[in-house]
């Protein structure tokens, strides 16, 4: 019977499927198409297709508008209320950005601006005291101080009578001395000057006119409102939120159900985008279902579907940036390491090629990733970080020489007594005494020297000319480098597209085209040389040699160090007790003197000898009077137990005796008169700390009717309240002369100004008990024609805002002094 029933209900089943409708339907289901995945559609790009059974549906997306067919954006900014900006609107497509003027900053909703404490960032530049204000700030001076032209720094001359070297002057911002004597005084951009000619009265140009919302120029100056959504408070500047309107709910056992229908309804109708924005933070849109919120780029819409949150770009892959990444409200900011600068794309970091500028070494500048090292030429030594001086060899046990010994530049000379011969390790000097045979053999020799100094000097390009008592070093101006080998010079050979002298230990090979090594037996101390000098050797034996020998060291089977013998070749013996010996190949030991002894024989340096008192660095040990001695002025040791003291190298001096370190050896020429285009002024031995009691002066003398243009990028005097070091810029040397800039304290922002005079009288001195890197103060001059409009430039308070100022005047300093030639 169950069979029966199920039989019945199937056929039933298989007639309703053969009706026409069913089968009509059947058919549309089996054959519809999904025109949005296969990309058929007519929707708009900026549309949201949507797959319907028969068909599809464009809708635009949020921030568009349109019928799907055709969207196009929505401006947000274009409305009553600015989008909610409550300084500036910037519309983008299907969204919209908040941006604030300078000196505000976004807070957290993305609307609003709020001040930014600008003196919180190293004082706002300020050299004496930063005041806060709205959207901006000014700095001021302590008492017997005013303020310079530049508005930043101080100066505290006061003078009688009308002039502006007169603290009491009466000029609120810039005062100039007119030609009848007087003064005339002027205001800082964003200021117009008050009707009694010595006041500046604030405009809405300079920090919005202290306003933080909405400023409005007057004839009595700026007049703040706030946006629609805030309030203006009783200081007449601030804006405050106001607080959002809210219903009193009443206690739920105590209301009628109609009561509640009704509270409901009143809600429906308060929550829509015309109420209190709908309560959304951002932008508010009116739907069928109620209000819908979103937030602008770098926001994202909270839970309760009101709050915007900023977004930290921070936390996923350092939002791209390279080395730092810094969130800000709806943003992020990438930044770079020291010694590297940021691209265009605002993430990568690129090293700075500091070698590419002049002035970074005296020698050879080698660079290296966010760094770079200087290297000088041999016989040289590095001093103030970026200088190289001449070694005074001779200044260290007499250089190792027997007899005399002379220094040169870049090297030195070992001379004999008469009677004397110099041994071929060219330090030793050893008895003569032979026949005519010998003399012959001598004189050969001295000529192949000669001959051989002489075509070094010709390889080298390079002659050293002793003329007057003085020594001069001659040699020519290195050309680009050569494009192919036949260009480049002898001894060189073509690498990357440059000429390269063929290294220490080998010789160009003019058959072949290229540098070999030495042979064994031979060896060269040079670069760039034709041939390989003769290993000397012991007559009547062979020694093992090896190829490349790099020094007379190097050609084997001399004497190692702490041993000697007759000619300096083995077989050798150890120094005896009381004796030492630091080099190789020498014919006798040096003796400790003042009856010292050694530990062991075999010594290699003075520190073997056991002295009565071990000397600290800074001190030698005299072994006459068997005491340690502070090292003289020019000299410094930093080794512990040493019988000398080394000469500080080129024409540097030290500041006091008892010098530990080379890095304590100071250049101290400074000063001079310039009158070029452009130039530098800087302190003695910058890079490097500046000497103690120094004075330099400058003079700059521009050429006719033009004016000078000074960029301080950073000055590092140490600060101390007696002002001991300082710089000083003034018209002449008289005291009460008109004066552009004078500071005593490190200074790590840059600034830039024009000189109140045409030509700049400039001191710096130092005290006895201070030191500090200094300055390199570039300066140009131009056309006092464009004179109103550097001012206009340099004045302007933005200028110094910029979180890299440093790298951008340190680094692009040559781009900064390009901007500039336009003007000449």
């Amino acid at each position: 019977m169950r069979a029966v029933r199920v039989t019945r209900r199937f056929c039933l089943l298989l007639l309703l499927l053969h009706t026409p409708q069913i089968r009509a339907l059947l058919h549309q289901q089996h054959s519809d198409v999904d025109q949005c995945a296969e990309g058929s559609d007519a929707c708009h790009i900026d549309a949201i297709c949507q797959n319907t059974p028969t068909s599809y549906k464009c809708t635009c997306k949020t921030g568009f508008k349109g019928d799907g067919k055709q969207c196009e954006d929505v401006d947000e900014c274009d409305s009553e209320y600015n989008g909610g900006c409550v300084h500036e609107c910037n519309n983008i497509p299907g969204n919209y950005r908040c941006t604030c003027h300078d000196g505000f900053n976004l807070a957290h909703d993305g609307h609003n601006c709020l001040d930014v404490d600008e003196c919180l960032c190293n004082n706002g530049g300020c050299q004496h005291v930063c005041v806060n204000t709205m959207g901006s700030y000014e700095c001021r001076c302590k008492d017997g101080f005013f303020l310079s032209d530049n508005q930043h720094t101080c100066i505290h001359r006061s003078v009688e009578g009308l002039s502006c070297m007169n603290k009491d002057h009466g000029c609120a911002h810039i005062c100039r001395e007119t030609p009848k004597g007087g003064v005339s005084c002027e205001c800082r951009p964003g200021f117009e000057l008050a009707k009694n000619q010595r006041g500046c009265t604030l405009t809405c140009i300079h920090g919005n006119g202290g306003c933080q919302h909405i400023c409005e120029d007057t004839e009595q100056g700026p007049v703040c409102r706030c946006h629609g959504r805030y309030t203006l408070q009783a200081d007449g500047r601030t804006c405050t939120e106001r607080d959002d309107a809210t219903t009193t709910a009443s206690d739920h056992n105590a209301t009628s159900l109609t009561e509640v229908d009704k509270r409901v309804k009143r809600r429906l109708l308060m929550e829509t985008c015309a109420v209190n924005n709908g309560g959304c933070d951002s932008t508010c849109k009116d739907t069928s279902t109620g209000v819908r919120c979103s937030c602008p780029v770098g926001f994202t819409l909270q839970p309760d579907g009101k709050t915007c949150k900023d977004i930290d770009e921070c936390e996923f892959h350092n939002g791209g940036c390279d080395h730092f990444c810094r969130n800000t409200v709806g943003s992020f900011e990438c930044s770079c390491r020291r010694g590297f600068k940021l691209l265009t794309d605002e993430r990568s970091c690129q090293d700075i090629d500091e070698c590419f500028f002049e002035r970074t070494c005296d020698h050879t500048c080698v660079n290296s990733p966010g760094s770079f090292q200087c290297v000088c030429n041999r016989g040289y030594t590095l001093y103030g970080l970026a200088h190289c001086g001449d070694i005074n060899e001779c200044s260290v046990n007499n250089g190792g020489c027997g007899h005399t010994c002379e220094n040169t530049m870049g090297g030195f000379q070992c001379h004999c007594h008469a009677g004397y011969r110099l041994h071929w390790n060219r330090k030793d000097c050893v008895a003569e005494g032979c026949d005519l045979a010998c003399v012959k053999r001598r004189s050969e020799k001295r000529l192949r020297k000669t001959i051989r100094t002489l075509r070094k000097s010709i390889n080298r390009e390079q002659f050293h000319l002793h003329f007057a008592g003085s020594e001069y070093e001659l040699s020519k101006k290195l050309g680009r480098p050569a494009d192919s080998r036949e260009h480049c010079g002898p001894g060189q050979v073509l690498v990357d597209r440059k000429c390269v002298s063929c290294s220490v230990g080998t010789f160009y090979d003019t058959d072949q085209g290229r540098c070999m090594l030495c042979p064994a037996g031979s060896y060269q101390d040079e670069e760039g040389q034709l041939r390989c000098e003769v290993c000397p050797g012991p007559e009547g034996r062979s020694t093992a040699r090896a190829p490349g020998a790099r020094s007379l060291a190097e050609c084997g089977g001399q004497c190692s160090p702490g041993h000697s013998s007759h000619d300096g070749f083995v077989p050798c013996w150890p120094c005896p007790r009381g004796t030492y010996q630091p080099e190789v190949g020498r014919t006798s030991c040096l003796p400790c003197g003042g009856s010292l002894i050694t530990k062991h024989e075999g010594a290699v340096s003075f520190q073997a000898c056991e002295t009565k008192v071990q000397c600290s660095p800074g001190h030698y040990y005299n072994t006459s009077t068997h005491r340690c001695i502070r090292c003289p002025l020019g000299t410094y040791q930093l080794e512990f137990g040493q019988n000398f003291c080394v000469s500080c190298p080129g024409n540097t001096t030290t500041d006091y005796d008892g010098s530990t370190d080379v890095t304590q050896c100071k250049n101290r020429h400074c000063g001079g008169e310039l009158g070029d285009f452009t130039g530098y002024i800087e302190s003695p031995n910058y890079p490097g700390n500046y000497p103690a009691n120094i004075e330099c002066t400058w003079i700059i003398n521009p050429p006719p009717k033009r004016r000078i243009l000074i960029i301080v990028p950073e000055i590092f005097i140490p600060m101390e309240d007696e002002c001991g070091d300082f710089l000083v810029m003034r018209k002449s040397s008289q005291p009460n002369s008109v004066t552009t800039y004078e500071t005593c304290q490190t200074y790590e922002r840059p600034i830039a100004f024009t000189s109140r005079s045409k030509k700049l009288w400039i001191q710096f001195r130092s005290n006895e008990g201070n030191s500090g890197k200094g300055f390199q103060v570039p300066y140009v001059t131009y056309d006092e024609d464009y004179q109103e409009l550097i001012e206009d430039i340099v004045r302007d308070g933005r200028l110094y805002a910029s979180e890299n100022h440093q790298e951008i005047l340190k680094v692009y300093r040559k781009y900064i002094f390009s901007f500039f030639f336009y003007f000449l």
